[in-house]
């Protein structure tokens, strides 16, 4: 149950990035042709002023479709046109007619070439395949054409729909953030919440609804307990809590080591913030969380932080962990992984959001297109550091594993 939760939250964070790409394209005349809850085929499906909308048998996440991403070239024809002139080599001059028209810069002669092989194509029998393909070719190609194509868009439009992807998945964060900030995350108290089995908290008896006190001799703040904790590095604590109105002594024991931190295995209550409190809290945990992710990011370069790397399934047992501990660390690591999201998709490596945003902000200050040649090659170049990445990612989470 817990592993299914925790990929449905994961698909929710993809939805949440796509429907940021949809309605900021709408918002500044870029309409998109399909948004869909979930992946193909469609379970069920309707078109509403040239949009479909879909719900996908596939429930994870979702995608948008910005028509015109890159200007139409010669080649699109021939791939989608190919089976067809193979069927019918009778359609093979009004194709020849078509990618000669892509090469220049008439987008009107184009348009009129399609027209031109449109209606050679209702003429010819051809197989249900071939028509479809041939069909679907001429839906793109019309739409690279058209004038809401993404790649004639001024600069700025085309900025708003990419980046509103990942500025969706970081306002989910600080959402997250301020949700929990308000219900009990905001600051802590020194009453214990939770106690974690086989711990040595456990071990010594501590209980939810202990007030702790001193630590030593030391009388501690909510704030003074962690640290006072870390910083013992092993070595014995004596603990004395308030239970049931009377003071009691607990240990020594020693805090064990947990990624690099020491901690003894239990959790304390909290209170809540004021709203206004807590938006500032979120907005500064985000900060700090990003400085913290751009940094193990830039390590990655330097060949350093390669443990820190994750796959998509080892992102799922962490998401499946948090939901056995609790809605709270699930929100919490939700938060996290639409942040992380958010950023690595702000990469400047196509087919990242990234990328396209740099190509963009490139082709404004010249004032002219890139090669579709060069989206190409860069992107294979992108496509192969990503995959690099997962593999990384999914080598450390088999060896965790393991």
């Amino acid at each position: 149950m817990s592993i299914a939760i925790a990929i449905l939250g994961l698909g929710l964070l993809i939805l949440i990035h796509e429907a940021g790409h949809f309605f900021a394209s709408l918002a500044v005349g870029l309409r998109p042709r399909k948004f869909y809850v979930g992946f193909p085929p469609a379970l069920v499906k309707t078109k509403r002023r040239g949009i479909e909308y879909g719900i996908g048998t596939i429930p994870l996440g979702g995608f948008v479709s910005i028509p015109g991403m890159h200007r139409p070239v010669p080649h699109d024809a021939e791939r989608r046109f190919e089976q067809a002139v193979e069927e019918n080599p009778a359609l093979a001059g009004s194709v020849d007619r078509v990618k000669r028209a892509l090469v220049g810069d008439d987008l009107q002669a184009s348009l009129a070439t399609l027209d031109e092989f449109e209606g050679e194509l209702g003429a010819r029998k051809l197989s249900p395949r071939a028509t479809a393909a041939a069909e679907k070719g001429l839906t793109e190609l019309r739409d690279g054409l058209g004038p809401d194509a993404y790649w004639k868009a001024a600069t700025w439009k085309r900025l708003v729909a990419i980046v509103a992807g990942p500025a969706a998945n970081i306002l989910l964060a600080i959402v997250l953030f301020t949700f929990l900030f308000m219900t009990g995350s905001g600051k802590a108290t020194r009453t214990v919440a939770e106690v974690v089995p086989d711990s040595p908290a456990a071990e010594i008896g501590l209980r939810p609804g202990d007030r702790l006190i001193q630590i030593d001799d030391r009388t501690v703040t909510a704030s003074d307990i962690p640290e006072v904790i870390s910083g013992s590095e092993g070595a014995p604590l004596v603990l004395t809590v308030v239970r049931g109105g009377e003071e009691v002594t607990l240990g020594p024991v020693s805090a064990r080591p947990i990624e690099d931190v020491y901690r003894l295995g239990f959790g304390l209550e909290g209170v809540g913030l004021g709203a206004v409190e807590a938006v500032g809290r979120a907005f500064e945990v985000t900060g700090i969380i990003s400085k913290e992710i751009i940094y193990s990011l830039g390590r990655l370069v330097t060949g350093e932080g390669r443990e820190n790397v994750s796959s998509p399934i080892g992102i799922t047992q962490a998401s499946s962990d948090a939901v056995e501990r609790g809605a709270e660390n699930y929100l919490w690591v939700l938060g996290l992984i639409s942040l992380s999201l958010a950023l690595l998709n702000l990469l400047p490596l196509l087919p990242l959001d990234g990328g396209h945003i740099l190509f963009s902000l490139i082709e404004g200050a010249r004032g002219r297109f890139l090669k579709r040649e060069i989206y190409e090659r860069v992107s294979v170049v992108g496509l192969g550091l990503v995959l690099l990445l997962f593999f990384v990612g999914l080598s450390n989470d088999i060896g965790r594993l393991s």
